[in-house]
This record gives structure tokens, sequence and C-alpha cells, in this order.
């Protein structure tokens, strides 16, 4: 088969065709019409670079209109299309050539357009205007919301006057515009027809293989409705004969099917010349080689065909590893396949057997299924697994079945890498673009598979802008390639030969943080892993008696700082050496000069810091280098690698030859080096340095985000581990004393000892600093009502049990270590703290709600009098949480063996309970009672418990070394969500290839509730505190985690604020936005400037879209300004700056692409400045990179607009999510704080009041940022309970 076809080009001075050679285009050479030949015309438009013009791909349709000469006498029909596959494009311009070459009577005019080049309006435009006298129109897999709307927009007015339109799977608005003759889709979705309500049912109980028994009806229905004589049936045999000539794609078929809409609808249409052939038919799955006579569709036919004939021309033997691919056939049928023979070719010809699949519909599970194992058996036949789909395993763009996918690919138990195809860009653009994926792509065909399990989203072809083919990508099939075998490596290879690296990291560097990870007793950890790795057979050499002995052996002191002399020495790298094992290392020289620099080294060699035991190396990952350089800090937009990195890097691939490198902890610098977002090239600094080792990552099970940039960029097959538990905070000191003390008043509130009592609480709360959190009276309590004294008390007890009962994470969780019972207590209390409407049939009640029906009371209600300093609720409150925490202990005593610990969950006979004579009662209903709630209904609390019980098996059903030792193996690992496991307890078991979720599915409903919460507390806060106005301007920060663990609650509180309610398209992608009238919504829509984190730029690039669309949508609303403010401040920035109201309102910023934080902290904490203008020019220079969804393609720097928009800004927010991280333990959120700028940037010179939301727990709270400082001050840096926990 060759890759060499032709493509049409003008010819100078000519209307002439000439032909040129172009690699997989699929128009052979051919003669002109007898009627003049077609020119292919080639448009002036998009000649703004992507770039410029910030979209994604600047690939012009005018290269692909083809139109008879005017001197061309025959009827003409004109042919418009729009398509998501760019390989269709070859194939239309070739079948319309053939229609003009053939017939006598009829010629095509081609006018075709890809989907996403109706963002620019240019093209938009001239696709309206071609449509205005088109007689065909065609699109297909149009899954873009705003871009369905804009087709439907454009087609609609004009469809009843074209003589067909026939859509392929789209979304359903788009598949309305069918029709063929009588037969039309106008009612899909509305119909109460026996034959929609059967398809429904079909699809609910098929699944995704829906589509392939689509498939199968598509080729038998057609042959019946042929005898039928209605012309609806024939019209609709005509739909299906369309659909088969459609999948079939080759230039044949698509010329008989324009020639099929020709004969039977096109208007006053000629005789067609030739016979109109039925569609040719291809195997639905089957075997495709680049070289084999035929498409295979029995694994024996191939093996012999394979084995006979093929492997001895390609020096393959039956020993050689074998690689399984999986390929779409629609690229085979179209000719358009250079790209599957580039890999297939490049894979043998480094000595690996292939097995290339294939499937005609979107569940790719049957042909693995079917050619993955041995004929016969249940062994797989294979030792990796590469898809070249770019989907999910099973379902394309539309709808997935994610369930299926995992149960196939945990039976197989093989590696699985996904690489992808570009679909929106030209290579050109890909290569120009610092993004790297178009947001669509990275929505549809990266985190999509990553829910499956897949690996290594590695881009491996290009597209050619003029003809749509593919282009193989050699260095990056080289790098698939390099890869698959390493991993194929890994399952073929005896534990013992096999050589593993772990790579610890030290952040913050110079702080004695060598071998520090979040949550993770890193060496204690790492001990248990090599005890582990021990009895799997892996060489482990003499291993010391204690992990505290280890520590000594790999860093020499416990407070060893990166660049003290004490750290290990495990290499000395000679510079010539360097040169020669680190093939890029010119490119550091700019940055850094020539090796070996002054980072990691002697003075003559590169230091590689660590220690070796038999077959594992430990060593120390460099630092990003730059931390002691203030210069480098203020100027630099990001980083690269020193000299000293790269080297450790080189060492561990070429050196010491690892089979695979362990990335201990969250987190370390690789996958933060400079380079695309997604869809790394090989001049992005993660993939050189990573190379082509296979990298296993431990990674907190509560940070799916940042372990999500580990995935995309340094190709990481995570390993989630558990943080620690989440207990109270407890008290201490004087808030004890201050506690005995309301206890006292409640006994004696009645007696004349009150006032006394009262006036000691009013002191002790003095010593204990909290007169700025309580309004303490100045008077003698004998003096003040008995009510009066009850609200100080109430107020102060409230206070006491927001510290006591505030959830802290306790010590460092260890690798393989089950957790004792007072930690699974603390973890199933916070588990019963929330409702779980969406769990069971009836939904699951929070045991707090369950006590608090029991006495008659709602617990909503209990939390806001409670919140209002009500003592008698603020006692109950209390008697709650005590009574919940005995109820679970209860559950969990069960199960604790002698040593405390949970290892196993001893099931509760729930049927004992049903009919019970006996009276018999539940541990935890008994320790209910003896807390005084005896009334709590048992038909609430057994599906509760059952619940519990359930999350307690998770949490001890510990995979964590398991996994590890599954992906050393080389077998497949089974995905999970990362997030919070109290709010989703899905996380859990520990020890999963972290995921985070499906970005086009947030925010939730459940989330936009959640927020109109928060925010409307926000709101009236600070009317309260602001004389009743309203705020302007809201500065949000949004991060990454929080949206995956809340499900995008921060994001739906931004368009809460602007007045704006989110729905999902019909597809359940929220992609829809409407205004709430401003009289439903009562208040004013406030004007935001949203700051999102790197991170979350990287994983929400499309909700970054959606939310500029609803701050375009309220700027631009025709309101006055005193009840809109993001069209008040829009237009007065429009008027100062020249720009449209549409342009001026521009609020989403973030970082350059591959930059991350604005590099404040760092900055303070090297005393790199000198005063405060310093770090705030630091801030708008790297935070101020506007997204605009009207040009998707570029973040471009205005820091113009940045100041003018939070120069209104009165109130700056974040939110907090979970009671792992807060405001003392992380630096993230003062180096994102906008509050200082702001304050430089308005009239005024006022400070913004700062706002934190807390919804750690289902009470939902709004703190002042001081507030919160001070709450987590006295619940962790205070409490002998937290830092003693952390010393131990």
């Amino acid at each position: 088969m060759s890759d060499t076809a032709f493509v049409p080009v003008l010819g100078q001075g000519s209307t002439a065709l000439r032909w040129s050679a172009s690699v997989g285009s699929a128009a052979p050479p051919t003669r002109a019409g007898a009627h003049g030949s077609a020119r292919v015309q080639r448009g002036s438009g998009c000649a703004v670079s992507m770039q410029q013009a910030g979209l994604f791909t600047a690939s012009d349709p005018a290269v692909r209109r083809l139109k008879p000469e005017e001197s061309d006498t025959r009827r003409r029909m004109k042919v418009v299309y729009v398509v998501l596959e760019s390989q269709y494009q070859s194939t239309m311009t070739k079948a319309a050539m053939l229609v003009n070459e053939k017939q006598e009577n009829l010629s095509v005019e081609m006018c075709g357009y890809l989907v996403e080049e109706l963002r620019n309006q240019e093209n938009y435009e001239a696709f309206k205007e071609d449509l205005k006298d088109a007689n065909i129109f065609i699109g297909s897999l149009i899954f873009v919301q705003e871009l369905a709307e804009k087709v439907v927009a454009a087609v609609s007015p004009v469809r009843d006057q074209l003589d067909a339109c026939v859509v392929f799977p789209s979304m359903p608005e788009v598949m309305r515009l069918n029709k063929l003759g009588t037969f039309s889709m106008a009612q899909l979705g509305q119909s109460k027809s026996a034959i929609a309500s059967f398809m429904k049912k079909k699809k609910q109980s098929s699944g995704a293989s829906f589509e392939d028994g689509m498939l199968k009806m598509l080729r038998t229905l057609p042959k019946v409705l042929k005898y039928l004589p209605s012309d609806k049936a024939q019209d609709a045999r005509s739909f299906m004969m369309s659909f088969q000539y459609w999948l079939g794609g080759s230039p044949e078929n698509v010329e008989n099917f324009l020639l099929m809409l020709a004969d039977k609808y096109l208007t006053d249409a000629p005789d067609v010349s030739t016979q109109i052939v039925d569609p040719e038919v291809y195997p639905d799955v089957g075997i495709w080689h680049p070289v084999a006579p035929k498409m295979f569709e029995d694994l024996d036919e191939y093996n012999e065909w394979y084995e006979s004939e093929h492997m001895p021309l390609a020096n393959l033997t039956k020993d050689s590893p074998t690689i399984g691919i999986v390929m779409q056939r629609s690229h085979m049928i179209t000719k358009d396949s250079c790209h599957y023979t580039a890999l297939v070719s490049e894979l043998e010809a480094r000595g690996a057997r292939v097995i290339p699949v294939f499937a005609g519909g979107l569940d790719f599970t049957i042909p693995m299924n079917r050619f993955f194992y041995y004929t016969g058996t249940e062994t797989a036949n294979v030792d990796c697994v590469v898809s070249l789909t770019g989907f999910a395993l099973v379902g394309g763009p539309a709808k997935q079945d994610h369930p299926k996918a995992i149960a196939a690919l945990k039976k197989l138990d093989r590696p699985y890498m996904c690489a992808l195809p570009l679909v929106f860009q030209t290579t050109e653009e890909w290569k120009a673009s610092e993004l790297g994926l178009h947001p669509i792509q990275v929505a549809l065909q990266v985190s999509l598979p990553e829910l499956d399990g897949a690996l290594e989203p590695v881009v491996f072809a290009g597209r050619d802008g003029a003809t749509g083919r593919s282009i193989p990508l050699q260095d990056r099939i080289d790098q698939i390639c390099l890869r698959a075998f390493k991993w194929a490596e890994l399952r073929r290879k005896q534990n013992k030969e096999k050589k593993v690296a772990i790579a610890v990291f030290s952040f913050p560097p110079d702080k004695g943080n060598v071998g520090t990870a979040a949550y993770l007793d890193v060496f204690g950890s790492i001990y248990k892993v090599l005890e582990g790795l021990s009895g799997q057979g892996y060489q482990i050499g003499e291993l010391p008696p204690s992990a505290e002995e280890l520590l000594e052996l790999v860093v020499n002191d416990k407070e060893a700082k990166l660049t003290s002399p004490e750290l290990n020495i495990a290499y000395k790298m000679p510079v010539s050496e360097y040169e020669e094992v680190c093939s890029y290392q010119e490119s550091l020289h700019e940055n850094w000069g020539p090796p070996p620099g002054h980072l990691n080294t002697d003075g003559k060699n590169l230091l590689v810091y660590g220690k070796q035991f038999g077959n594992v190396f430990i060593g120390v990952q460099p630092t990003f280098g730059y931390e002691g350089d203030p210069m480098r800090l203020l100027f630099s937009k990001s980083a690269s690698p020193h000299h000293g990195f790269a080297a450790f890097y080189a060492y561990l691939e070429k050196i010491f030859q690892a089979d695979a490198v362990l990335h201990f902890g969250t987190h370390g610098s690789l996958e933060f080096m400079p380079g695309k977002q997604v869809g790394m090239s090989d001049t992005c600094f993660p993939d050189k340095l990573i190379c082509s080792l296979p990298n296993i990552y431990y990674y907190a099970a509560n940070n799916p985000s940042e372990a999500t940039i580990a995935k995309r960029r340094s190709y990481a097959a995570t390993i989630s581990y558990l943080t620690p538990p989440a207990e109270n905070a407890g008290l201490y000191k004087g808030l004890k004393e201050l506690s005995e003390l309301v206890a006292s008043y409640q006994g004696a509130k009645n007696s004349g000892r009150a006032p006394s009592i009262v006036n000691t609480i009013v002191e002790k709360a003095r010593q204990c600093n909290m007169e700025r959190d309580v309004d303490l009276p100045e008077i003698d309590a004998k003096d003040l009502e008995a009510e009066q004294r009850d609200n100080i008390v109430g107020k102060v007890y409230k206070k006491l049990i927001e510290i006591e009962s505030r959830l802290l994470p306790c010590g460092l969780h260890t690798i393989g270590k089950p957790p004792t019972s007072s930690e699974a207590v603390a973890t199933l209390v916070n588990i019963a703290g929330l409702d779980r409407p969406e769990e069971g049939e009836n939904g699951i009640k929070s045991l707090p709600r369950i006590i608090a029906e029991s006495v008659g009371r709602d617990i909503d209600e209990i939390y806001a009098n409670s919140d209002r300093g009500i003592l008698d609720d603020v006692n109950l409150l209390q008697d709650i949480t005590m009574a919940s925490r005995a109820a679970v202990k209860a559950c969990v005593d069960t199960s604790t063996n002698a040593e405390g610990r949970v290892e196993a969950v001893t099931l509760f006979d729930f049927s004992k309970l049903v009919g019970s004579l006996m009276g018999l009662k539940s541990p935890w209903l008994t320790a209910l009672a003896d807390s005084g709630f005896g009334k709590c209904a048992e038909s609430d609390l057994t599906p509760l418990f059952e619940y519990l019980q359930a999350c307690l098996a998770e949490v001890i059903r510990d995979n964590e070394l398991g996994g590890l030792v599954n992906a050393l193996e080389g077998r497949y690992i089974e995905p999970g969500p990362g997030g919070d496991p109290i709010r989703n307890p899905d996380v859990l078991p520990t020890g999963k290839n972290l995921h985070a979720l499906d970005p086009q599915t947030i925010p939730t409903m459940a989330a936009v509730d959640s927020a109109k919460l928060v925010v409307d507390r926000l709101l009236e806060r600070q009317k309260l505190d602001n004389d009743g106005v309203y705020p302007e301007t809201i500065g949000l920060v949004l991060w990454g985690t929080d949206n995956i663990k809340t499900y995008g609650e921060s994001l739906a509180q931004v368009l809460w604020m602007l007045g704006v309610k989110p729905s999902p398209d019909q597809l359940g992608r929220v992609s829809k936005l409407e205004l709430v009238p401003i009289e439903e919504l009562g208040r004013p829509r406030i004007d935001v400037v949203v700051n999102c984190s790197g991170v979350f730029r990287d994983l929400f690039i499309n909700q970054m879209a959606l939310l500029d669309r609803a701050v375009k949508m309220a700027a631009e609303a025709d309101e006055p300004d005193e009840v809109n403010f993001v069209a008040k401040h829009a237009r007065a920035q429009a008027e100062e700056l020249g720009l449209s109201v549409r342009d001026a309102a521009c609020r989403v910023f973030s970082n350059a692409s591959g930059s991350y934080s604005s590099n404040v902290s760092l900055t303070i904490e090297n005393g790199g400045w000198e005063d405060e203008k310093q770090l705030q020019d630091m801030y708008v220079s790297r935070k101020a990179f506007a997204f605009n969804s009207d040009t998707p393609g570029v973040m471009s720097q205005n820091e113009e607009i940045f100041k003018k928009s939070m120069s209104t800004v009165d109130v700056t927010f974040q939110n907090l999510d979970s009671s792992e991280i807060s405001l003392t333990d992380v630096s993230h959120y003062f180096d994102s704080d906008p509050t200082k700028l702001v304050q430089s940037l308005r009239d005024d010179g006022k400070k913004p009041a700062s706002f934190i939301a807390d919804t750690t727990t289902a009470n939902a709270q709004v703190r002042t940022l001081s507030e919160t400082v001070r709450l987590d001050s006295r619940t962790k840096l205070l409490n002998p309970k937290w830092y003693e926990g952390m010393i131990n």
C-alpha cells in the first residue's frame, strides 16, 4: 500500500489541473472531465495567523472549494458540508471530481468546512453565503455545543429550500435538520412513536454497544425497506443507505452517495450516466496491517499470514514483544492511514510483533476482546496496548461507557496507552501553540480516555491544513514506541533483573525538607515498599534495620538541605559524559551557561545525590534551580531545567539503566518544567527529561488536579495514597478552661452565681484573645438581663465548638499501614455528616439530620441558630455531634483488633433487625440511646450504616503497595477518581490510577445549589458591613483541585455572582448559559475578576470559556448601570480604552501557558524584593494573561484590562473546600491573593475586604481573612494535638 498519492493545486496561467505528490492524500491522477475541468479554488481568507487571531486553526476552507467552470452547462448540484473528521476533506473532494469526470449531465460544486473553522467570523459568513444557493447540506460529528448552535442558526433558515439535508451523528438539535423527501428528524426527542421508544429503551439497556448494534441494523434494514412501497419507507431507506455510504468513507462510496442524493432528491435532476452502486461494505471489526493483502476477520488467519510471510521479512520471531494497536476504520477506508503505517513500521523496526485491530463503530472493546487473546483462551497475546483512536475505549465524542471499558481492560491486564492525532489544529499550529492541544480535544481525547485508565497522551500525528490528511510525526512516534517497549519489558522481565529508581523531593528547597511529600511519611513508606518488593523477588541488597537508618544513609542528616554537603553522593558525572548522555544539554546553555553550572556540582562534575540498594536506587530530585535567584524570579515567565536536573534523569535512564522510575509523593518538579500544557512536543522539557522511562508516581488521593498535570506532562501512571484522616481539633489550655466555665454556667444560669460566672467567662475569653471574634461586654454581667448573658455565653460557646470541631489532618500516612480505630472513626464521622441524595433509591440522610429529626428538629435550622449563638441550639448541636461520634465508634469497634487497628470489617447482619421480636438493636442505635437520642429511626440508620461499613471496607482495602507491584509488572492499573474521600468515598480504596473528572460535566446542579448559599451569605455579610451597599466587583481565585472535589462549586459561585444560570446540553455537558432576570435575582449583577491558577487553566480551559461567555453575556445585557455592575464597568472601560464592550468585558485571567503561580511567596521567602510595588509588578506580569472565548487559541497578556478590572474590586474571595489544606498549610493562598494589589490600584487607595468561604462541613461558613487565620492558628499552629501529631 502506497503512502504517496496526489492532491490538486492550481496551475499558473491556466484553469487546467496539474497534480503534485503529497504524503497521505487520497486523490489519484486523473484526466479532465469531458465538459471542462473543475477549479479547486484558493481563497485569501484567514490571512491572519492562528496566534494573531487567537483561534486554534487558521486553515482556509477556500482551499477545498471545488467549482465547475462557468462554461459547464451540466445541471450543477451545490454541496455544502461541515465535519469534525478532517480525513473526509480529500474524500469529499475526490468524490466530487469523480462525479464531474464521469457524469454527462451532472456536475458537483463542493464547499467544505471543518467545524472548528466556524469560530472564525469570516468563515462563518462565507458558510452562510454558501448555504443560500446550496442544494445539499451534509454534517457529521458536530458535538461542540456553541458550534452546533452556529450550524443550526445558519442551516435552519434555508432548510426548507434545500433538496436534501443529511446529518450523521451530532448534537440532537443538529440531527433535527435531517430531511430526505418525506423523511425528517424535526421531531427528534419529542416523538412518542413506538420506534422512538424502542430505540430509547434499547440504548439504555445495551449501553455503548448500541452504536455497534446500529451498524448491524444499517446492513439489514435497507434490504427490508427496499420492498416496502411507501415513500416514507423508501426515504428512510435512503437515509440509512446514506449512513452506510458515509461510514464506508472511500471516494467511491461517497461518489455513489452524492449520485443517490442527486438521483432521488435534486430538483430537476438529470439522468445519472453510471449505475449507482450499493455501498461497499467493510468489516465492522478486524485486523489491518499496512502490507497485508486484506483486512482479516479471523485471528488465526492473520497469524498464519503474519508468521509465515511477514515476520521473516521483518526479522521478527515468536519471542519478540507483542504490541496490540487499536485504530479507527475510517482512516483506512478513506486512505488516510499513513500515520498508522508509520507507527506499525516503527514498532516492527524496533523488534516488536504487532496486532493492529480496528472497529467501524465506537466500541473498541469488541476487537480487543476478539483479537488480543490466544484463540479459545482467556490468556492475553499482547504485552502492551496502544490506542491510536484518541477516543475513550467505548464511545466517541457523545457518550462513553467507562465501566465497560475498565472491565475489559482489567480482564486483559496490560498497560494501556492512548496516543492521539491532531483533530482541530494543523501540525504547524500545534507546534507553534504554547497551549498545545485544542481545549475541545483535551476534553474529548485526553480527559475521557483517562477515565478508562489510559496512560501517556502523546500526539503521534499532525494534520495537513489544505487536505485534512494525517501526517506522521516521526519523533513523537519514536517516543511512543520507545515507551511502549519499556512497558512491555516490565511484563516480560523477571523481577530479580529489574532496576527501579525511586525519586524523592526537596520542597521547599533549602529548608531541611529533603525526602518530604504532602501528608506522607516518605522514608517510612519507602522502607515498607522495599520490604514489599523484596518479597516479590526484587534484588534489594542489604536493607538497613529501620526507616530512620535508611533516611540517614541517603541524606546523612535529617535536616539536610539540598545544597548541603551532607547529602550522599551516588555518582559523579564528568562533563564529557554528561554531554554524551544528555542529547539536549545545549538547549540549557541559554539559561544556565555551559555545564557543569553552579547547581548539583563540585565544580568539575555533575553530582547525583542518593544511595543504591541492590537493583534499587533512591535519588534526590534536584529543585527547579531558580529559588535562590531573585532576579530570575522577578523577570522570567518560566524557568528551564538546569544541568544538574538534566543530569539526574540522564543518569537514571542511561547510566543506572532503570526499567522504571517511581516518583515518591506529592510532588516534584519534573511535571512543572516548561512546555505545552497538554500534547507535549519534542521541545517540551518534561518530555525530554522523562524520555523513555516508565513513570510511576505515588500521588495524594486528594490532589487529582496536580496528579493530572503529572499524567499529561510527564506521562505518569499515578498511584493514589490516602491522606491522614481528619480529626477534630479539640480544645487545650485556656480554651479548655473556658469550655469548663461555659459548662458551669449552663448548670447554674438560673442561680445567683450566674453573673459572676459570666464575668469570669468574659475575662478568660479576653485572655484567649477572643475579643475580635465575640462582642464581649465592658460592663459587669450583673447589670445584664438573663437573655443577654445567655447570648454572650452562647456566642463564646459557639466559637469554642467551632474550634473544637474543626477538622485537621493529624500525623502522616505510611504506605501499606492499616488505619487505627480512632483514624477510622474520624473518617467515617465526617462521611456520615453529609446528606447523600444520590445514593440508593431514596438517598441517604446524614447522621446529624437523622438525630435531629428524632427530636422533632431540622438540622439546617439548628445550624443557623447555632451560627447566631442561640445557646440552646449551640448545646443541641454539640450533643448531636457527640452522639454521632459515639454511634460511629460503636460501628467501628465491631471490627477493631487487639492492636487497635482495623484490618477486616465485621459486617453487621442487618437482616436480624427485620421483624425481630426480641427488641434487638444495632450497636449504633444503642450508642445513640445512651447519648439521649433513642428515638432515631432504624429505617433511616440502616442504609446509612450499611453505607458506612462499605466505606470502612474500602478504607482498609488498601492497594497502594499492590498498585505499585502491578505497575512494575507491566499490568493494568485500575483507574479511580481523586478528590476528598469525605465528599466522594469512590476515591477509596487507594492504590488506583488517579484521574480527575470529565470537565464538561461541571458545575453540577448540586454544586450550583451550594454556590448560591455561599454567595448569598457573602453578599449579605458584605452588605451588613457596608451600610446596605452591595460590592460592585469581587476578585476571586479558582483552584483546580477545589473544583474537582466540589464538582465546580467555585465555578458556580462566579456564575451566580454574575446572575447567570448554567445548564447541561442534551448530552449532559454543561455548556448552556442564560441570564437570570434581575427581578428573579433580587439584586444587582456583581462584576468579577477571576484569577485562575495554572493548574485550573490546564484542566478546565473549557470552563474558562464558559465563564468568559457568562461575563460577556452580562456585559452586553440591556440593563441600567445600577443593577448591572458588569455592564457598568465594561462600558466605562470600553470608552476609556477605545474598545467594544465585548472586548472590554475581559475578566478571566491566569498565567501564561506552561507557567504556574505568581512567584510572590518564593520571592519573599528568598528575600528577593525591596518593596511591595516590586511584588505587585511581579504579580501583574505573571497573572495578567487574559482568556477570551471569542479567540480561545491564546492566553494574551493584557495588563491594562487586568489593572482596570482590579481597580474596581471591593471584595477578594477564596474557597476552602476540605480540611486537609488551609491558609496556614501552604503558601498558594497567599501567593494568589490580590488584596494588596487591588489596594494599590484603586483610586481611593482603600483596601478591599477579604473573605474566605469554608465548605469543609455541611454547614458552610463565610469568614473574613483575619477570622480564618485566627481559627487556623488556634486549631493547628497553637494546638498540641496537631503539632505533636506531625512531629511523631
